[in-house]
């Protein structure tokens, strides 16, 4: 439907301590606006509402937050997991959203407002989920069927669960809040010295138990988003006995909330369009709506500082999460197409012609007014996941390099392009009325089926079966093989790029040297095993790269210092120092491993907890 008007969104306000800003997707039924009465609550209706409201956190929808405004408590990651990984730049300039320099140089104090935005929004979740089953408990039965009660208890554990993952893999010892634990019962100051896993776990395993596999709307949880959950909790874990059984059931049997059997789709793009919103390659996503009438209030705030600069662009604001070189330099193939995994995609073209992409020359100390288009061997997901120089950006126009961004030593010469829209779009899929045109409607998918698929490859290098997981590897590879999920360039002077895409009848030709190969047996990657696992570790980045999940990856996997212990070179110190070459807040940065992994607990939180003058949470190592 044009302008996603099969998605209403609307707010609540409750007298339980808590404010609900809530806002969904196509599973919602548009209810009046206002406050809400105990008696209203006590019934299925004010309970679903509740439980909307709980959804409604992932939009980064925390109370209190105006000191970092909504981009602060965000779940794209793309500030934790993308600029902290080295795959992308905070971009804009040194002094915008300076709260981010800290976090991206290792720095971070106990004090930082994106932190405390981030630690509000995951307990605010959390509150809210708990809200809804204190509710279900004091429900009358005469006023929910027991089915109903069951389900949005599933739905319930499943995103208390979900907050309580986040706050896990940003600070690693954090206490766990079940709906025991109550303001007005004093009870609320529980300690952090225990490991939350099992609690997380449990919580995704009765979801998956008493959730249904399909039969919901689009939007909500369901059984299989469940056992995702639970998988990825075994990864990180590195239980990957435990995950890999698992992801091989969710790959053969998982389905959508509508039914349809998970894959991916036909085209690696088609993830991030909000035309194919809730596609059978969405598990589980953060829903977006415009033109609703909320002023943009329900469309994804959290990434709408993420665009080109240049004042005649559709959108021209604020030119952060800027992909890094490394992140562009890996996408370089060999001849036969494989990625290069010994890490020499970073080496200087000056010195041996081959490695990094003709955009550095941006950023040599005698900048060129133009410089000649890069002709190496590429991985074509490159042009799907940033803008770089001579490329289409959509129908934007070609990407011309230092025009599009704020500033060069701050962000170098890339601009995302994932979550971006196409200008034909706009209007129907962004939302025009609040303060900048960035608002759009494209879902943000927190996991999708690729990333399934990779955890899967990943469990079977662990377990031996190195054939198995070359195979998953290959799937993903397979999809970007076919020349018509390419970007083109028309040939036809009637017509744009972004028709030529789109319609191959159009004369066109490659945006790039399009070069994407299948591993083979013989090839002799996937015939060791630590070979093996630095292709799939590689292969997460050059599929899901800009998406939030670099710096999680890098710290479960321990491949954050050179002398890491999987000998990878392909790692978070080796991507910082080559990309501390040109960007200023890159220079100089180091790992620090034992702290660096996990963010300051906010002070703010540390101050609250205090029993008898001793506060109950303990601070993370090093901070």
């Amino acid at each position: 439907m044009n302008n996603k008007s099969k998605k209403t969104l609307f707010t609540l306000a409750l007298f339980f301590g808590i404010l609900l800003y809530s806002c969904s997707d196509s599973f919602l039924n548009q209810p009046a606006k206002g406050s809400v009465s105990t008696a209203q609550l006590n019934t299925q209706a004010g309970i679903e509402q509740v439980l909307i409201g709980a959804y409604a956190t992932l939009s980064g929808s925390a109370v209190g937050q105006s000191y970092v405004g909504p981009w602060g408590p965000e779940w794209t990651n793309w500030v934790y997991g993308s600029v902290v990984g080295g795959e992308s730049f905070k971009g804009s300039n040194s002094g915008d959203q300076s709260d981010i320099n800290g976090l991206t140089s290792f720095t971070p104090t106990a004090t930082n407002n994106y932190l405390k935005a981030q630690w509000v929004n995951c307990y605010d979740g959390i509150n809210r989920a708990n809200t809804v089953i204190k509710l279900l408990a004091a429900v009358p039965a005469s006023a929910i069927s027991d089915a109903n009660k069951t389900r949005i208890m599933g739905e319930a554990r499943f995103l208390r669960g979900l907050f309580h993952f986040e706050a896990k893999i940003m600070w690693n010892m954090v206490p766990y809040i079940d709906e025991t634990i109550d303001y007005t019962l004093n009870n609320y100051k529980v300690a952090n010295t225990a490991d939350i896993w099992p609690s997380i776990i449990a919580d995704f395993d009765y979801a998956f138990t008493n959730l249904a596999a399909s039969g919901m709307s689009s939007g909500r949880a369901n059984k299989w988003a469940a056992a995702v959950y639970k998988a990825k909790c075994y990864m990180y874990q590195k239980n990957f006995a435990g995950a890999l059984p698992l992801l091989t059931t969710i790959i053969t049997q998982g389905v959508t909330p509508g039914g349809t059997p998970y894959g991916l789709n036909a085209k690696f793009r088609d993830a991030f369009d909000a035309k194919n919103d809730n596609s059978k390659e969405s598990v589980f996503a953060i829903q977006a709506s415009v033109n609703d009438g909320s002023g943009a209030a329900h469309a994804n705030p959290e990434t709408v500082l993420n665009y080109a600069y240049l004042s005649s662009l559709p959108v021209n604001c604020c030119g952060f999460n800027q992909p890094s070189l490394d992140l562009a330099n890996s996408f370089r193939t060999n001849a036969v197409g494989l990625p290069l995994i010994d890490g020499s995609y970073n080496n200087d073209p000056n010195t041996d012609g081959k490695g990094a992409l003709a955009d550095e020359q941006w950023l040599a100390s005698t900048t060129p007014a133009s410089i000649t288009p890069d002709a190496g061997n590429l991985d074509p997901r490159i042009d799907w996941t940033l803008g770089r120089t001579g490329v289409p950006y959509f129908d934007w126009g070609t990407y011309s390099g230092p025009p599009w961004v704020r500033s060069l030593s701050d962000g170098g010469p890339y601009t995302t392009k994932k979550l971006t829209f196409p200008n034909e779009e706009v209007g129907t899929y962004t939302d025009g009325s609040s303060w900048t045109a960035g608002y759009s409607a494209v879902n943000y998918n927190l996991i999708r089926f690729a990333d399934v698929i990779l955890w899967a490859a990943e469990a079977e290098v662990e377990a031996g079966s190195l054939t198995n997981a070359m195979n998953y590897v290959n799937q993903l590879r397979a999809r970007v093989q076919n020349p018509a999920t390419w970007v083109k360039i028309s040939l036809d002077i009637t017509k744009n790029d972004w028709q030529a895409y789109k319609d191959p009848t159009i004369a066109s030709k490659n945006a790039g040297n399009y070069v994407i190969g299948l591993y083979t047996i013989v090839d002799g990657t996937f015939g060791a095993k630590g070979l093996a696992r630095q292709a799939v570790h590689l292969e997460r980045q050059l599929e899901l790269g800009m998406e939030g999940h670099r710096f999680f990856d890098l710290v479960r996997w321990g491949e954050t210092v050179i002398a890491n212990a999987n000998g990878n070179p392909v790692n978070l110190q080796a991507t910082i120092n080559h990309n501390g070459k040109y960007v200023n807040l890159a220079k100089g940065v180091t790992f620090k491993a034992g702290k660096s992994e996990y963010y300051p607990i906010p002070q703010s939180q540390i101050d609250l907890m205090t029993v008898n003058g001793v506060s109950v949470l303990n601070q993370n190592p090093g901070y």
